[in-house]
């Protein structure tokens, strides 16, 4: 069997089993502490209506939310899973294995793949009893739904692995992933229509992934009468599918070349240069 695809099934096998534990342990938490947050919203959101149209806020929200987590899952979650391993050693490790660093990426992927899909059911599953909207989605908007997240996940997740190897800390990535997030998620539609905002935040927004992510998962879950609230009233896949594409391309031609640049730069000292600076920082705060 030829090496790379031996490495890439034991990196799938890893993926699910670190997911599996993942589940079982206390982090998902997390998920459940943010659902409650996200349905709070929903609930207080049910009586409010769009301008413009007779759908209640929390229609056009909840698709958004799942937009923002899909960008979340490949941003800061595959930036913060990388951060982790180069703390803890597990990317020298992998560069020390023949093949070792193809099972390491492919295990990466294949749990924030698994975990983004997790925090969205969790959101999904009891929304949909809460929002009427949602139920007459059909499999059309189910299958636009599907093909949105992948593409989604597609045109952030290299972008989340390259500001991993840029940084040098855990801290200094989340902060290069997790403030630029919320700043966006802010002017991108996600908790009140983007028309609502300065026409120039608009163009900002329509620059970066989330905004495509957003209106991608409204348009799978709403009607099209829904697109009244959108910019030029209407849903443009076709614009959603060449700008999510643009990023996904040129995340995945810098990607590759980034990363091997950052496992080249990994060694026993400077991993050990790391650990001295953790604890420092655990002694003095």
């Amino acid at each position: 069997m030829n090496h790379t695809l031996y490495a890439a099934r034991l990196g799938v096998s890893r993926g699910l089993h670190e997911f599996r534990q993942g589940v079982a342990s206390s982090d998902q938490w997390f998920n459940v502490i943010m659902a409650l947050i996200f349905l709070t919203v929903l609930i207080f959101q049910r009586d409010a209506t769009v301008d413009g149209t007779s759908f209640s806020l929390a229609s056009v929200t909840l698709p958004s939310m799942l937009g923002m987590m899909v960008a979340l899952g490949g941003l800061v979650g595959v930036s913060s899973q990388l951060s982790t391993s180069k703390e803890d050693g597990s990317l020298l490790r992998a560069k020390t294995v023949p093949g070792g660093m193809v099972g390491f990426l492919v295990a990466r992927i294949v749990q924030v793949i698994l975990d983004t899909l997790l925090s969205l059911l969790v959101i999904l599953i009891p929304g949909v009893f809460l929002v009427n909207e949602l139920v007459n989605a059909g499999i059309t908007g189910w299958l636009t739904m599907l093909w949105i997240f992948a593409l989604g996940l597609l045109a952030t997740l290299p972008w989340g692995a390259i500001i991993s190897s840029l940084t040098k800390t855990m801290q200094s990535t989340f902060g290069f992933t997790m403030l630029p997030v919320m700043g966006l998620t802010a002017i991108s539609g996600i908790f009140y229509p983007i028309s609502a905002i300065p026409d120039w935040l608009q163009v900002i927004a329509q620059v970066f992934p989330i905004y495509w992510i957003g209106i991608g998962m409204r348009s799978a879950l709403l009607p099209d009468s829904a697109m009244a609230a959108e910019i030029g009233e209407s849903w443009r896949q076709l614009e959603t599918i060449g700008v999510l594409g643009a990023w996904a391309i040129l995340g995945l031609l810098l990607a590759p070349t980034i990363l091997r640049r950052a496992a080249r730069r990994e060694s026993g000292s400077a991993l050990e240069r790391r650990q001295n600076l953790t604890m420092q920082r655990a002694t003095s705060g």
